[in-house]
């Protein structure tokens, strides 16, 4: 395997992560919403999870905070990689790419976070799954057009 189609679909996974980032806090200007506590929580089981010690608690909120965000980022990355890897070969129309893109990483974050019992997704209002797709929606997008950009369909081995 070529290494092209996974660097390709990593750079495409950081550009739809700032997709989703840019999203969110629009989102959070708009409404006057506070951030999200779900990442410092996420990050906090799974350093329970794993039994490391963050610290003072002072330090260990700010440890939480700065792993959560990297912990978002690794898991855009990680999917446009493995996505790069799968399509590297198909011609994926873009809005197909989009919706496996934005709907993988919803259903791995949403799946994450249910499974450390963070949040329970079945317990959410509409409104909460609206908060939760329009982003991972912008993170599709914006992955599967920077895929195509990066691999045009006509590139041999694209």
């Amino acid at each position: 395997m070529r290494a092209a189609p996974v660097v390709d679909g990593a750079i495409a996974g950081a550009v739809g992560t700032t997709a989703l980032n840019v999203v969110s806090y629009l989102d959070i200007v708009l409404r006057a919403r506070p951030a999200s506590s779900t990442p410092e929580e996420t990050a906090g089981r799974l350093a329970d999870v794993a039994h490391l010690d963050l610290g003072p608690e002072k330090k260990a909120a700010n440890r939480r905070s700065g792993i959560g965000a990297v912990i978002g980022y690794a898991t855009g990355i990680a999917a446009g990689a493995l996505f790069g890897v799968l399509a590297a070969r198909r011609k994926i129309p873009v809005p197909l790419a989009a919706g496996l893109l934005g709907g993988g990483v919803m259903a791995t974050s949403d799946g994450s976070i249910a499974a450390l019992g963070v949040s329970d997704p079945r317990t959410w209002r509409p409104g909460d799954w609206l908060s939760d797709l329009i982003p991972h929606l912008a993170y599709g997008m914006a992955a599967a057009a920077t895929w195509r950009r990066l691999r045009p369909p006509s590139r041999p081995g694209g």
